[in-house]
């Protein structure tokens, strides 16, 4: 339990250092970070921001993906590895299991959390909608950064219609 609280203490706080070093409140042209656009930044600031928690994420999710034991890393098919992200890697993570896992059957898959750890507190209002992007950088790269170790090389997305739940998409990208 502890380690959860201090996750989530360490996560909130990499991300408003990110966003205190940009404190431009004029979001810029073509900004989109929920209803009623963006906020938290500008347009370059906050883009910037996004890419360095999710290359953040990336390494830890390498990182963890290198720790499992050699058994774990034979999968035979993309699924399989999925399958572990929103099992095992989730409760590594977040002390539970991903709600749901769906699939084209075509290399686009989609990992649904009904109650992401990391919305739960902004989860009392329609106002922090809009602040939910940023919360979820981190977490798109820890699925890119451990997909890759195992081998997939991929696109993950995410996005947030009602907190405190959340859809990562996950795109896998074919040579």
């Amino acid at each position: 339990m502890a380690d959860a609280v201090l996750f989530e203490f360490l996560h909130t706080e990499m991300v408003a250092e990110l966003w205190a070093q940009d404190p431009d409140p004029d979001p810029g042209p073509g900004v989109s970070a929920g209803p009623g656009g963006g906020g938290g930044g500008g347009w370059g600031g906050q883009k910037m921001s996004l890419s360095v928690l999710e290359g953040m994420g990336f390494r830890v999710g390498q990182a963890m993906a290198e720790r499992l034991p050699r058994e774990t890393l034979a999968f035979r098919e993309e699924l399989d590895v999925l399958k572990f992200l929103c099992k095992d890697l989730w409760v590594a993570v977040f002390q539970k299991q991903m709600d749901s896992l769906r699939t084209n059957h075509q290399g686009t898959y989609v990992l649904q959390d009904n109650s992401f750890p990391l919305l739960i507190r902004m989860s009392s209002g329609l106002q922090y909608l809009e602040e939910a992007p940023k919360f979820l950088a981190f977490t798109c790269g820890i699925l890119r950064g451990a997909l890759s170790t195992l081998g997939i090389k991929s696109l993950v997305t995410a996005s947030v219609a009602a907190l405190p739940a959340c859809k990562f998409q996950v795109v896998i990208q074919r040579c």
